[in-house]
């Protein structure tokens, strides 16, 4: 069953159903398929308890004060404040706050008892089962946009086509092609990526053929997801100070002249982009590429849980590594908390080099020691991160703050929580280099100032 059919049953909307989830923490695996089909144990807690999942819809819809909500759940005032400011910031000038706030998610990060809910999903799935860690936030964005291929009664019912055109930007090594191959197995279409050669003309076994030959024949092709890379140098816009090749003009033309025929051949094409800021705004126009879709750095318990999930990979039970992670309980989340708490704006594939570096570090140690019992210190831990700091390049800040800005200008009513939690991250970066710069250096007024002295 899908989760659009069981929310039309149980008359509680999808987007609540999908907020439960987040607000109680729940693995998606345990809840949801993939393609949105419902497990086995979510639909019977959700039928049982239909009821609770009707009051809770019911208050997420109601603008409530302060006051309200802590009288609700009878929790002390202050406490619920702090736990909203945790969870939301934004509060309405009337003192109201915003309809996406549950009391139950509220009471449940303050302690509240909600057994009945965890008595379904009591066991902890396997990071290895996991379709993918954290990022349930960014799966339900997905999920909507992408509702018009899983629903077809949306373009029925209210006239919403299908997206023609995606836009995945966010700082390199975040995922995006991770997640242009969720969108493919999601609406079940196949994904096909343009290589570079494709752009401009080349010669395939002897024969000629250009990105027009290519695209045309990615359309007589049943279902078809088209990825293509460095989509915002290629969709760059013509400026005196940009200098867009010509065989990038010749492909941003061809998709030009083809896309309003893409949601009637059954193709979808994604792009991948560090930045959107300087794509041409053709390209970006309504029924274009008008689906913009941030993708973020991992957050700290993200951090974490992938650094675990890298360090067990492909691990049997009875392995060296695995018999050394669990005699230092580092089998277990916690103990990565400490260690990611450092990796500030890390991309995935910073925390990929942290977890080789690692491996290896212990994997010496242990050929010195032969000791199964050897501790994973903070040396270890911290020469590793040494390693995995590497392409921690101001480039790459840069690039971070880039990608706040594109976030604030385009989805940040959809994440506004990551949008706080990331510029926090950035910030200490920048605190950092600021006092630096101040120890290490006389700013050009101090100095004048100091040989003004001097002279006297």
């Amino acid at each position: 069953m899908k989760l659009v059919d069981l929310a039309k049953e149980l008359n509680v909307s999808a987007e609540a159903i999908k907020q439960f989830i987040q607000d109680f923490d729940l693995d998606l695996v345990d809840c949801i398929s993939t393609n949105f089909e419902i497990k086995k144990d979510f639909e019977k807690f959700a039928r049982e308890n239909i009821e609770f999942l009707r009051l809770y819809e019911k208050d997420l819809d109601k603008t409530k004060t302060l006051e309200q909500i802590a009288e609700k759940i009878n929790q002390p005032k202050e406490k619920v404040e702090k736990a909203i400011k945790e969870s939301d910031p934004n509060i309405f000038d009337n003192g109201f706050f915003k309809s996406s706030v549950s009391s139950y998610g509220i009471d449940n990060r303050l302690g509240g008892n909600y057994k009945f809910v965890y008595d379904y999903f009591g066991h902890k799935t396997s990071l290895q089962k996991r379709d993918f860690i954290g990022y349930r936030d960014l799966f339900f964005h997905i999920s909507t946009v992408l509702e018009p291929f899983l629903n077809p009664q949306q373009i029925k019912d209210w006239g919403i086509n299908k997206p023609t055109g995606i836009i995945l930007y966010g700082p390199p090594g975040s995922g995006k092609i991770f997640w242009a191959n969720k969108i493919a197995e999601i609406i079940g279409y196949q994904f096909k990526e343009v290589k570079k050669h494709y752009l401009g003309t080349s010669f395939v076994d002897g024969n000629q053929t250009n990105f027009n030959d290519f695209l045309v024949a990615m359309m007589r092709e049943e279902k078809v997801l088209l990825f293509m890379e460095d989509f915002d140098d290629i969709m760059m816009a013509r400026k005196a100070e940009n200098n867009v090749a010509s065989c990038n003009l010749e492909t941003q033309e061809i998709i030009l002249h083809y896309i309003s025929k893409f949601e009637q051949e059954e193709l979808l094409m994604v792009g991948s982009a560090n930045s959107v800021s300087e794509i041409d705004e053709e390209i970006l126009a309504p029924g274009r590429f008008d689906v913009m879709i941030p993708v973020f750095p991992p957050n700290l318990a993200e951090r974490s849980e992938i650094i675990l999930y890298a360090m067990t990979k492909n691990l049997e039970n009875d392995s060296l590594l695995f018999k050394i992670l669990k005699n230092n309980k580092a089998d277990k989340i916690p103990f990565w908390h400490e260690i990611s708490a450092q990796m500030k704006v890390f991309s995935n594939t910073m925390l990929i080099d942290f977890t080789q570096s690692l491996k290896k570090r212990i994997k010496n140690l242990y050929q010195k020691t032969r000791n199964e019992h050897l501790k994973i210190d903070q040396n270890l831990l911290k020469a590793a991160l040494r390693d995995a700091t590497g392409k921690l390049t101001a480039e790459y800040l840069d690039q971070i703050a880039i990608f706040l800005k594109d976030v604030i200008v385009n989805n940040f009513d959809q994440f506004q929580n990551r949008v706080k939690d990331l510029k926090s991250e950035l910030d200490s970066y920048r605190v950092v280099e600021e006092q630096r710069r101040v120890i290490g250096f006389a700013h050009n007024e101090e100095k004048d100032k100091t040989q003004g002295e001097d002279k006297g």
